[in-house]
């Protein structure tokens, strides 16, 4: 353990020439290093997690949980209040819900048309919804209240898509729908059908895809528009713990039986979020080289510390301290520059990534990345582990300046010029 007088000196020797209370330089460059290393790792591993993070929440907003679906031709699931009924009843769901799922082209009576998601839930799950989106409503709500005569009922749409189509609350847009098409012999064409919706609501949810092509309706008005008569698309769950959704829907399809298949939200978007996950591994190491790069300055600096104190460590050998302490001195200088690097690093790492996330400070386009600013969301587990690899570098680093310290002969090095 290092004595009281050891870490006086290690301190006496991290101060320049003229003993003034500031670093001396080379130290400051040292500790400068470090600072900027674990800064930076910090705020990368920081800006990953925000990624998937919120990515994640984006995704969500409108996706569930799990889906319900079944095997074989088309999106249909008859009988769906039985298997609500079950799923339900399953430990670990929170809420379950009907939904239908079609496509359809939008227009709000001029030239411009436009190719839309339509996805119809149950209007009254404004406090116990399956999804997020109840929340990401800036007008209306999912009640899908009709206030002009002659439409087949009210639709919420997202803030981008409401801006392509100039159209608000209130106004009429026509959607055609891809059943109930008819044939005209004199034409030799199917005719579609086209149905009228007041536009009851608008919601944004900042993933550009959602607002920019997503229609939502009541289930029955959705049921209509597809064609499915009574049976729905399929179900959507929440669950409790939905980082387990993919063994919830096993167990939920052996539960089920066949037809029925669980899809999650995991197994939907694998891929993106591997991508993710190996950019922060690669992008972690590479900034991880510039902690591993500083720690050749502490290399440097104590070094540099022994060629000019070599006079007075053969001193302190010729007065009886032992090699033991002279390796504990420049040990306790390289932890002390590892230290003072890492706490400030760590700091400011911490900081620049709150202001960046919380100020929204670096926009992004929402079209090719889903999301609008750059997120940062720094895990503690993350930050322990930048810390300690930190001062386990900064550890080891002065070990072969020390041994070459505590090696001096003290003749030689009162000698030395």
């Amino acid at each position: 353990m290092i004595s009281r007088l050891e870490l006086q000196i290690a301190l006496r020797y991290l101060k320049s020439r003229r003993a003034s209370r500031l670093l001396s330089l080379i130290t400051v460059i040292a500790v400068g290093g470090i600072t900027v290393g674990v800064m930076a790792l910090v705020v990368v591993l920081g800006v990953m997690n925000g990624l998937q993070n919120d990515l994640r929440e984006k995704i969500l907003v409108v996706n569930p949980h799990l889906r319900v679906l079944t095997y074989g031709e088309g999106l249909r699931l008859d009988g769906w209040r039985r298997v609500r009924d079950s799923v339900r009843g399953a430990p670990g769901v929170e809420a379950v819900a009907p939904f239908v799922l079609s496509q359809g082209i939008i227009s709000a009576g001029h030239d411009y048309a436009e190719g839309v998601a339509v996805i119809g839930v149950e209007s009254d799950t404004g406090t116990r919804a399956v999804t997020s989106l109840p929340r990401h409503f800036t007008k209306g709500d999912l009640s899908f209240r009709t206030t002009q005569p002659g439409v087949d009922g009210g639709i919420a749409i997202g803030v981008r898509l409401a801006s392509k189509l100039t159209v608000y609350p209130g106004s009429i847009v026509t959607i055609v729908a891809p059943a109930g098409s008819k044939y005209n012999s004199s034409l030799g064409a199917f005719i579609p059908k086209v149905r009228r919706y007041e536009v009851t609501g608008l919601f944004e949810t900042g993933m550009y895809d959602y607002d920019n092509s997503y229609v939502v309706m009541g289930r029955e008005t959705a049921q209509a528009f597809a064609g499915l008569d009574s049976a729905v698309t399929g179900l959507e769950v929440r669950l409790a713990d939905p980082q387990h959704a993919d063994k919830f829907g096993t167990a939920l399809e052996v539960r089920l039986g066949y037809p029925y298949r669980a899809l999650d939200w995991q197994s939907q978007n694998r891929s993106l979020f591997s991508a993710l996950k190996l950019e922060k591994l690669a992008m972690g190491f590479v900034v991880f080289l510039i902690c591993v790069v500083a720690a050749f300055n502490i290399v440097g600096t104590l070094t540099m510390v022994v060629r000019d104190k070599t006079r007075e460590i053969g001193i302190l050998l010729a007065m009886g301290m032992r090699p033991a302490s002279i390796r504990w001195i420049f040990l306790a200088q390289g932890v002390f520059i590892g230290l003072v690097g890492t706490a400030l690093g760590a700091v400011f790492g911490l900081l620049l990534g709150a202001s960046v996330n919380n100020g929204q400070l670096i926009p992004i386009d929402p079209s090719i990345y889903f999301i609008d600013h750059l997120p940062v969301h720094t895990e503690p587990i993350d930050a322990l582990f930048v810390i300690g690899a930190s001062i386990l570098i900064a550890t080891l680093a002065p070990l072969y300046p020390s041994i070459q310290a505590a090696r001096l002969e003290p003749v030689r090095a009162i000698r030395y010029e």
